[in-house]
């Protein structure tokens, strides 16, 4: 069987589990052959086709993603290693680098919250290149996978990663004050009906926050003015339906608030200075 034929096929496997059965298999076999889609596209179609194909598209069929199957997922134009310590970084997420790299060109100390695989930091310090930053995950796993990315993006120098837990007494006294707060926060309410691939395979601690899914919110935003330098942002996102309610918290600490919309027009990130 050809790469073309093998493609088909993964196809009518993966529409029942995947409205993008199309571009995930040929993610996947672009993957086996170590090339980008477009070259796979251009130069493999008539290929045989390689050894372990099927296993991978078993493994989506199980609702597996696929960034966590190739171990990549690209995000504002980097590439970035993922796994499942991780959460999988979503295009909805660059409205926060848009929002910091519009407000705050100048800034030279960033920070991000929660950091996972290093998503938001690494798409502002590739940016903002005399900025240093530094990410925070209660994870220490996430933690190297965000440090591993640093490394291959040449990133390393400016970019800096440690365990810190919010809830956690203490845990920011010796960070300083920041330019540049960002954070993707857990913020889905318990009992919420995610996408299989989602609830089956993302980490639920950076998932879930409470009945309202406002709980991180509730302990994180009140903390932050210590964080800030007087003239300073923090941006946070935040679920389609939570404006109102995150706005609400955030004006109770003496913030002002201004929403920013991702490109499908839903509530995505509030500024906060």
């Amino acid at each position: 069987m050809t790469v073309g034929e093998a493609i088909r096929a993964a196809v009518e496997a993966l529409v029942p589990v995947s409205d993008t059965a199309r571009l995930d298999a040929e993610l996947l076999m672009a993957h086996l052959f170590g090339v980008t889609r477009s070259e796979l596209l251009l130069r493999h179609m008539r290929d045989p086709e390689p050894p372990g194909f099927a296993a991978l598209v078993e493994r989506r069929a199980a609702h597996e993603p696929v960034a966590y199957i190739t171990g990549r997922q690209h995000f504002y134009g980097l590439p970035l290693i993922v796994t499942p310590a991780t959460l999988i970084p979503r295009g909805d997420s660059e409205t926060l680098v848009e929002a910091a790299l519009a407000l705050r060109p100048e800034a030279k100390r960033v920070l991000d919250l929660g950091t996972g695989s290093g998503a938001l930091l690494l798409a502002v310090l590739a940016h903002l290149r005399e900025a240093q930053g530094i990410g925070i995950d209660r994870s220490l796993e996430a933690v190297a996978v965000a440090a591993r990315n640093a490394e291959q993006l040449g990133l390393r120098p400016q970019a800096h990663f440690r365990e810190g837990d919010w809830h956690a007494a203490g845990w920011a006294d010796d960070l300083g004050t920041f330019d540049l707060v960002l954070c993707n926060p857990p913020y889905v309410e318990e009992g919420a009906a995610l996408d299989r691939q989602v609830a089956g395979f993302e980490p639920a601690t950076a998932l879930f926050a409470g009945p309202e899914g406002l709980d991180d919110y509730r302990i994180l935003i009140p903390q932050l003015r210590k964080l800030m330098n007087p003239q300073a942002a923090a941006i946070l996102e935040i679920g389609a339906n939570q404006a109102a309610a995150v706005s609400a918290l955030a004006a109770a600490s003496g913030f002002s608030v201004e929403l920013r919309r991702d490109l499908a027009g839903r509530d995505r990130a509030l500024v906060l200075t």
